[in-house]
């Protein structure tokens, strides 16, 4: 009894991570928690301690300040926007606390590791697929992620890389902020005003959604396609099973690695700066097969 005793006290946690998310209103973040927590749990060792921003910057601002009161061992935050989050996170740094970046950056390098996926090489691939499909000619509706955030800044960047050359038009754009509904409304002004749309170009699955509805209402669906990144299995590659969309770019959360990369930290060995997650995209033609992986 006495060692059965012994063995469940070594057990018990030791470290304290806390978790700051942006928003929960996207699929795609709540599913990173998801994959965390998944991840921690295999870790008897870890508390995991998660906050939501809802989409917030001064939010998100507190809880940072809060981690560093409660004297966690290691931060690991999901910025909603760069500037304002670059402080908070260096601060932190600064005190010793390790902070892991994931997904979406803050400025400098006052932090100790970022995970994320390369936003510019997905919009980059996205678009020279889009361009290959259209045969190099044709009207895009762009719509885009949040655009004070790096992400929709990459996806928008490299996706113009991608088509340059062509004679791809992207005669509408406009930022939906990452939310479906919004998606939904900007698609509707864009079928208002443009009657030949060959494609939907949204910088996530919930958006490209969004579009498509839009145009079903609009009884102008089976006339464009639909293009978004994500790629959740539930979402982005069950929508291109079901035929709504053409394609779906694989942007992976990161969550696992976050928590690997944690621990490894937390065993006081180094780890990269950055790490830099692969990425495929999902077709009718290949998803039966998991998939095709972007070229590294």
């Amino acid at each position: 009894m006495l060692v059965a005793a012994c063995t469940c006290r070594a057990q018990e946690h030791k470290w304290t991570i806390g978790m700051s998310q942006c928003n929960l209103g996207e699929p795609w973040r709540v599913q990173m928690n998801a994959d965390i927590r998944k991840a921690a749990e295999e870790h008897p060792e870890l508390t995991v301690v998660f906050k939501d921003a809802q989409n917030d910057n001064l939010r998100q601002v507190s809880h940072i300040e809060e981690f560093v009161r409660a004297g966690v061992n290691l931060i690991i935050i999901s910025p909603k926007e760069a500037a304002p989050l670059t402080r908070p996170v260096a601060d932190a740094y600064g005190r010793g606390i390790p902070v892991i970046v994931l997904d979406r950056r803050v400025l400098g390098d006052r932090y100790t590791c970022f995970i994320g996926a390369d936003n510019r090489k997905i919009g980059r691939a996205a678009g020279r697929w889009i361009a290959s499909l259209l045969g190099g000619k044709g009207n895009v509706v762009e719509l885009k992620g949040l655009m004070t955030s790096t992400p929709g800044q990459d996806r928008n960047a490299g996706f113009r890389e991608g088509i340059r050359g062509t004679g791809i038009q992207v005669i509408f754009e406009a930022d939906m902020k990452w939310l479906e509904p919004d998606a939904r409304k900007e698609m509707e002004s864009a079928l208002a005003r443009f009657p030949a749309i060959d494609l939907v170009y949204a910088h996530n699955d919930p958006a490209a959604h969004g579009a498509y509805l839009a145009a079903k209402a609009a009884g102008r669906e089976s006339t464009m396609k639909f293009v978004g990144i994500d790629g959740l299995p539930q979402e982005g590659q069950m929508y291109v099973r079901q035929g709504i969309l053409s394609a779906s770019f694989e942007y992976p959360t990161g969550g696992r690695e976050a928590i690997q990369t944690a621990l490894t930290i937390l065993s006081g060995r180094s780890v990269p700066k950055e790490i830099t997650l692969p990425s495929r995209v999902f077709t009718k033609d290949n998803i039966d097969r998991g998939g095709e992986w972007l070229p590294q």
